[in-house]
């Protein structure tokens, strides 16, 4: 077996574990938390229930938020979008109003959060990031630009997934309350936001470039050393 193939197939192998693990986590997250919003919050933590409409914004946020989340990994699956492309556009149009949806009714739980100015600015940074990869993916592939489609779906999809890693941060960073007193659960989730929406899309940038410019990397290689 070639060096080619043998790279081939790792390369094929990491893109599963990795899918997996990602699908994992999205499913769930969303089944985690998303549920107790809908039987009154009783059992989320620090939630405002003074500031009206607060309450029924963070529902209406997390409904679709959480559909979004579990309906994004499997759009990136090659063989169910060619097996099944009519449930991929369909279910890629459902995706991308649950993220507008999600998106627009946040920027009233992050007018009204009482967790501090850092912290909504990173939520407005993330709602406006969320809606532009949003459009531009439509447009791409209204405009049957599918490979940029894809792209722009890589990044708007690691912005959904911030709701994964920002929890995925707040465990340590939690942990450190009860020996560091002056950090208070508030500094915790900002840090936690700020993180999850750079750290995602670092990573998304990375994916990009791996799966574009490093295939065409590889193919000038091998044409240059064809033996």
């Amino acid at each position: 077996m070639s060096s080619a193939v043998m790279s081939r197939a790792v390369r094929t192998r990491w893109w599963w574990f990795l899918w997996g693990l990602l699908a994992v986590l999205a499913l769930a997250t969303a089944g985690v938390f998303v549920p107790p919003y809908l039987v009154g919050g009783t059992t989320v933590p620090n939630l405002d229930r003074i500031t009206p409409g607060y309450y029924t914004s963070l529902v209406m946020h997390a409904v679709p938020a959480g559909l979004a989340l579990v309906i994004g990994p499997f759009q990136f699956v090659p063989k169910l979008r060619a097996r099944f492309p009519r449930a991929h556009r369909v279910m890629g149009r459902v995706y991308l109003v649950s993220v507008v949806v999600a998106a627009l009714v946040a920027v009233y739980s992050s007018v009204v959060t009482k967790s501090g100015f850092p912290l909504q600015v990173a939520f407005f940074v993330l709602i406006v990031a969320w809606l532009y990869t949003a459009a531009k993916a439509y447009r791409a592939i209204r405009r049957r630009e599918v490979r940029l489609h894809r792209i722009w779906m890589v990044r708007n999809y690691a912005l959904t997934f911030a709701a994964v890693t920002l929890r995925l941060y707040q465990l340590p960073l939690i942990a450190l309350m009860n020996s560091v007193t002056w950090l208070e659960y508030k500094d915790v989730y900002t840090v936690s936001a700020w993180m999850s929406l750079l750290g995602n899309v670092l990573v998304a940038e990375y994916f990009i470039i791996q799966r574009t410019l490093a295939p065409l990397v590889r193919r000038e290689a091998v044409t240059a050393n064809p033996g």
